[in-house]
């Protein structure tokens, strides 16, 4: 039995977010469903990313104590004022590190035309920058899309 393929390729888009500063994170799950009914994703991968060394993208359980829980455990592992040497620069060293240790990207399966996502597990990005930013996460979509 022959099944027939869609279309193979990519496409990329951006999001643009405005974020109020240090340790928001901001639940990217409706872009993520967007772009792949949008783009017609049947199969594949979806990739976003975070241009820039002060934020960071991961996922979560979208839920108030879980994501104070998060915000917690940030500060607790990489605290401000801790002697970093960026410091000397412009007082942001531990959002760089935080920010490191987090990573600016991830990839998500795409089955059937819906995200490989767990129940209770929500993609986010995590502003760590000391200020207000402006924030573009590209997403990319490769795989077989609808013809």
């Amino acid at each position: 039995m022959a099944t027939r393929m869609g279309k193979i390729g990519s496409i990329t888009k951006t999001v643009s977010l405005q974020t109020q500063g240090e340790i928001e994170i901001i639940d990217l799950t409706t872009h993520v469903e967007r772009f792949i009914s949008e783009a017609g994703l049947t199969n594949g991968i979806i990739t976003l990313f975070v241009p820039g060394s002060t934020g960071a993208i991961t996922t979560i359980e979208y839920e108030p104590g879980c994501i104070n829980d998060l915000k917690r455990a940030i500060r607790m592992i990489l605290p401000e004022k801790q002697g970093w040497q960026h410091d000397r620069i412009d007082n942001n060293a531990h959002s760089h590190l935080r920010a490191a240790f987090l990573g600016p990207s991830l990839s998500i399966p795409v089955e059937n035309g819906s995200a490989v996502l767990g129940t209770w597990q929500q993609p986010v990005f995590i502003e760590l920058d000391v200020r207000p930013r402006h924030r573009r996460i590209v997403l990319t979509a490769i795989g077989e899309f609808n013809e």
